[in-house]
């Protein structure tokens, strides 16, 4: 005969008899530990949420402020323009219409070198995570079991240490 009808069990295996929830009259140390534990990884946990939520807010305050300095950046580059024509009609005061602009047009030629040649030293000194790169380099020697034979390792009072342990306690 089975225990079950319909999926339901005819009979229930325990029921307790007191609330699992319920506080103990004398908890014991291990409780009182545990019970610290528990408390104390809740309030890590909501110190990590707290500071989630206000650096998402500083976040999104430190975005809208840098689209005005965007906007602010695209309307500064959009006047030079109106600056170099000025600047032509002023070289033409003394100068031929023509070589006034040219002039013009050197200078902001010159101006884009100067500009690019300090861009180019600049990502030139560029290397990457060297330290990471070295680490990465060391993993292959640190997960290969017997690894480390090869290094000779030494106690604090200079003799070499027995090597029959990997893990070098």
């Amino acid at each position: 005969m089975s225990d079950r009808r319909n999926g339901v069990p005819t009979t229930v295996t325990s029921i307790p008899l007191v609330d699992p929830h319920a506080p103990k009259a004398d908890p014991s140390i291990g409780d009182l530990v545990k019970d610290a534990t528990a408390q104390v990884s809740t309030l890590v946990r909501a110190e990590v949420e707290l500071a989630k939520a206000e650096i998402t807010r500083d976040v999104k305050k430190g975005l809208t402020g840098s689209v005005y300095f965007i906007l602010a950046l695209v309307v500064l580059f959009y006047s030079t323009f109106f600056f170099f024509f000025f600047l032509g009609e002023l070289l033409d005061l003394w100068l031929v219409k023509w070589a006034a602009y040219l002039i013009v047009f050197g200078l902001m030629v010159v101006t884009t070198g100067v500009f690019a040649l300090l861009g180019f030293l600049k990502v030139r000194r560029i290397r990457g995570p060297q330290k990471t790169i070295e680490s990465v380099r060391e993993l292959p020697e640190a997960l290969t079991p017997g690894g480390d034979k090869g290094r000779d390792l030494a106690t604090t009072d200079g003799k070499p240490a027995s090597t029959s342990d990997p893990s070098g306690w």
